[in-house]
């Protein structure tokens, strides 16, 4: 491995960030617990780096070895149901899912678009349109840095929830080597939970369309929003969806539908809480889209829940805005949204 001097807005989405102190890329799953397991003993910090899709990197950067993550290869068994497809954790996750759907492999079909590796996708426990990564992992191959061995997880101890899971809980103990799935052989797909995209399909929620429909549908409603990345378009120099969909108690709900004097959306949600969508607080809190914020950071043009950095921003541009929002929907609703992306060297 090479050991580079870089700026970090050249790997992410947000097209910020400042110098790494060290920077290096792994190839191979044994690269990668070399060098973390070297920068640990070293007492080094350690980022490490995928598609940069769900990162926000302060000005100053990160002081520490940042390890980009390239790892590649697919391997597919067979199974009862159809495959177990083993995955190195740097593998493109949007290829994977178009893959996926060539190959009449049904489960990933709904995250179609979704950027940034595959080794990502178990951290965020990462969601769209009904669908989450967690339904359909087998395990989760690890290295444990506190044990500096690595370890075979099974979806029970990765301890998944909504955008959430046993790797964004610890995220500086366990490094993604690879993913292993356990999709459908089937070439319709899963049953369609999400409404928008039902519509989108000219089916009803709970019915199944063929795969590759479900996977041009997903794309054409996330071209829609500016949530697939395109060079052209400034609303996707962004990590996508900035902000969590708040899940509350019911007496937080009531609380919330009596100072929005009328109706509010809501998904489901387990325990008897309520899933509320960000994207409504927001608007609904006067930040509509393209809501300027400090310098060149705004909310997209396409869709409230994204923020962008529209040309010129800094990343303390985009943090500025994020306060702004999250004060003005407390201020309105009493309700506190939560950012969905990594923050590095910042905070709300």
């Amino acid at each position: 491995m090479r050991v580079l001097t870089e700026r970090l807005s050249a790997y992410t989405t947000f097209r910020l960030g400042g110098p790494a102190g060290r920077f290096t890329v792994a190839r191979t799953a044994e690269e990668l617990t070399s060098a973390v397991a070297q920068a640990d003993a070293a007492g080094e910090p350690v980022l490490i780096l995928g598609g940069g899709s769900n990162l926000l990197v302060a000005d100053e950067g990160f002081p520490g070895l940042v390890v980009r993550v390239a790892s590649a290869g697919i391997s597919v068994s067979g199974t009862a149901r159809g495959a177990a497809v083993t995955v190195a954790a740097g593998e493109n996750w949007a290829a994977l899912v178009d893959w996926a759907v060539t190959e009449k492999l049904a489960g990933i079909e709904c995250l179609a678009g979704i950027p940034g590796m595959a080794g990502a996708t178990p951290i965020q426990n990462v969601g769209a349109y009904g669908q989450e990564v967690a339904a359909t992992i087998d395990s989760v191959r690890v290295f444990d840095r506190a044990a500096r061995t690595e370890r075979t997880l099974s979806p029970a101890e990765c301890e998944f929830g909504y955008r959430a899971s046993l790797f964004k809980a610890a995220p500086d103990r366990y490094v993604v080597l690879e993913v292993t799935f356990a999709l459908a052989s089937d070439p319709m797909s899963m049953p369609v939970k999400y409404p928008e995209l039902a519509r989108k399909l000219g089916v009803s929620v709970g019915e199944r369309s063929p795969l590759p429909d479900v996977r041009d549908a997903v794309l054409a409603l996330r071209r829609s929003k500016g949530m697939v990345l395109d060079a052209e378009d400034p609303d996707t120099a962004s990590a996508g969806s900035f902000f969590t969909n708040p899940v509350i108690s019911s007496l937080q709900f009531a609380e919330l539908e009596r100072r929005a004097k009328g109706a509010v959306p809501t998904y489901p949600a387990r325990d008897g809480q309520v899933k509320v969508p960000a994207a409504w607080l927001i608007e609904h809190a006067g930040f509509g889209k393209g809501f300027r914020g400090p310098a060149g950071a705004r909310i997209s043009t396409k869709h409230t829940l994204a923020l962008t950095n529209a040309g010129g921003a800094t990343t303390a541009d985009v943090i500025g805005l994020a306060r702004q929002i999250v004060a003005g929907v407390r201020e309105a609703f009493g309700v506190e949204l939560t950012s969905e992306p990594t923050l590095v060297g910042v905070s709300l």
